[in-house]
């Protein structure tokens, strides 16, 4: 499978499972689960040609790790992300000490004055390093890379999630916990 078509087929997989399955006309289930033959079925309807091993790349190979077979390898999920109602089921993790979130500088004084909010998603998303936080904040503009002291946060009861593919997941972030550059 060429780039182009590796990246196309992940927005619409993207889309697909976090944000509108009924626009293939399928549904999610338990924890966001889907059957692959149940998907490609849907996306070949749609004009979608897309072969099991086409879908075993893109799992495999996204840099990101967005989607995740499950241990049978006959459904598949994005990892994290959903603005559909899905229960993940991932088990509380204690934060590392910092995370980090990359956002567009153009957001930075509503954070100041919100802290970091989820919007439509389940959970604010943040990152291991700073150098994925840069990746995600330059997708819609000039980055900055704020500094979340994660484990203050952990210590006044908020809870924390990590995705399978390392992405850390919470409620929300409150403005003082977040250094600003």
């Amino acid at each position: 499978m060429d780039a182009a078509r590796r990246v196309r087929l992940s927005k619409w997989l993207s889309l697909v499972l976090r944000h509108k399955p009924e626009s293939v006309g399928v549904a999610l289930g338990d924890g966001g689960w889907i059957a692959v033959k149940d998907l490609l079925g849907a996306l070949s309807a749609r004009g979608e040609r897309v072969s099991r091993d086409d879908l075993a790349e893109l799992v495999r190979t996204s840099d990101k790790q967005r989607f995740a077979f499950d241990d049978t390898g006959e459904r598949i999920r994005a990892n994290q992300g959903h603005s559909v109602a899905i229960d993940l089921a991932l088990p509380e993790a204690p934060p590392p000490p910092w995370l980090f979130h990359g956002t567009p500088r153009r957001f930075v004084d509503a954070i100041r004055k919100e802290g970091l909010i989820k919007g439509e998603r389940h959970h604010v998303h943040l990152s291991l390093d700073e150098a994925t936080a840069k990746n995600v904040g330059q997708r819609r503009g000039v980055a900055v890379v704020l500094h979340v002291h994660a484990d203050a946060m952990a210590k006044e009861g908020h809870v924390f999630y990590r995705s399978a593919n390392g992405v850390w997941l919470t409620e929300h972030v409150p403005s003082r916990f977040i250094v600003f550059p």
